[in-house]
């Protein structure tokens, strides 16, 4: 059986090793645009704020040892169109820009998720960063040491996150949030209180239930809200993800917002595709339902 995965970051490391456990003579080919794979993106936090003094910490698989299970890795190689009637995809290697085509049996889709970026005046202000994958971790890394105050737009998981680690680190922090409360898509206000407590205890400014209108500024940057304004030296955006689905659009089922629907058999619309992780919508038990949850939690199942 020929097996394509795209995309290799936690889901498509996952998706990989099982497959080869269970299949072990099937022919798996993964296609990575980055230059690494199984960055646990939840412990960027970690890093920037010192709890974790190895980055190489942050990963738990390597081209090396997914080509020592039977894989053929293919790193800087971004598939660019996928043809279900085929069973067919077009890639293109990043550092020749060679192009060609390759076949499958089972295709597995976990391309992951990419931050939103909102139609902010001036988002694109030099200092903003944006906290997603292990390229944006070493901008940061380098970058904010020596920028004393510094703005989380988001104050979601990795917003407050942040905001908690830069804090440890001395830093003025500032949390920018359009909701009246920090976390709350993921907790009720009994609990947010108390986290805002602590945050405002230790010297976190928080700046909640405002919108952010505009970004300007060079060495110091001003970030304009519906409610004022803030001067800070760098902004790090924190306001959500997307399913990088692209590529599936008008082929796949999707919600609304772009995420693969999926059988519990991780089986897209198209039974010989299978997403995984940031990319497809999970079943959440609770309403019997399908919901995004872009975390670490979406399992890949073994059957094929």
């Amino acid at each position: 059986m020929k097996i394509a995965v795209i995309g290799c970051t936690h889901a498509g490391t996952f998706a990989i090793k099982t497959i080869l456990a269970e299949h072990p003579d099937a022919q798996v080919t993964v296609y990575e645009k980055n230059d690494n794979i199984s960055f646990l993106s939840c412990g960027i936090a970690l890093y920037l704020g010192g709890h974790v003094k190895d980055p190489q910490g942050l990963f738990y698989s390597s081209p090396d040892e997914l080509k020592k299970l039977g894989a053929s890795v293919k790193m800087h190689h971004e598939v660019t169109n996928v043809n279900p009637a085929s069973k067919t995809i077009e890639v293109t290697d990043l550092e020749n820009d060679q192009k060609f085509e390759d076949s499958y049996d089972k295709l597995v889709a976990t391309t992951g998720s990419w931050p939103v970026i909102p139609p902010i005046k001036g988002v694109d202000n030099k200092n903003v960063y944006l906290c997603k994958n292990w390229n944006h971790a070493q901008e940061l890394f380098e970058t904010a040491p020596e920028k004393k105050r510094i703005t989380i737009v988001g104050a979601g998981y990795i917003g407050a996150e942040l905001a908690e680690a830069y804090n440890t680190k001395g830093h003025e922090v500032t949390l920018l949030d359009g909701a009246d409360r920090i976390m709350s898509k993921y907790f009720d206000k009994e609990f947010t209180d108390v986290v805002e407590k602590d945050f405002t205890n230790h010297g976190v400014t928080l700046g909640l239930d405002q919108q952010v209108t505009e970004i300007s500024g060079d060495d110091t940057v001003t970030i304009k809200t519906t409610k004022g304004s803030y001067e800070t030296d760098l902004v790090v955006l924190c306001v959500g993800f997307r399913p990088n689905t692209a590529l599936f659009q008008g082929k796949l089922a999707m919600t609304d917002n772009g995420a693969l629907i999926t059988n519990e058999y991780m089986q897209t619309s198209d039974p010989d595709i299978y997403g995984a992780g940031d990319s497809v919508a999970v079943h959440y038990n609770p309403t019997h339902g399908l919901a995004y949850i872009p975390l670490a939690t979406t399992p890949f199942a073994k059957e094929f």
